[in-house]
């Protein structure tokens, strides 16, 4: 096996296990181990990303308006 070929399959299990674990997280009931919610916002054309994993809670927002401030 070459190498373009090793890397190439890395990547694509790479891939694949990433859609896996967000497929499974988006799916999750909200009180489970691991969970994804995410929420838009379609006044700040936003949208909010809550993960959940375990006793640990991560938060994001990815917003598509810039934030100016004056």
């Amino acid at each position: 096996m070459s190498f373009r070929q090793a890397v190439g399959r890395t990547v694509a299990a790479t891939l694949l296990a990433c859609t896996a674990f967000v497929s499974v997280g988006l799916t999750a009931p909200a009180d489970g181990l691991f969970t994804i919610h995410i929420v838009p916002s379609l006044i700040n054309l936003a949208v909010d990303v809550d993960v959940k994993i375990g006793p640990r809670h991560f938060h994001t927002r990815w917003s598509a308006l810039p934030d100016v401030r004056m």
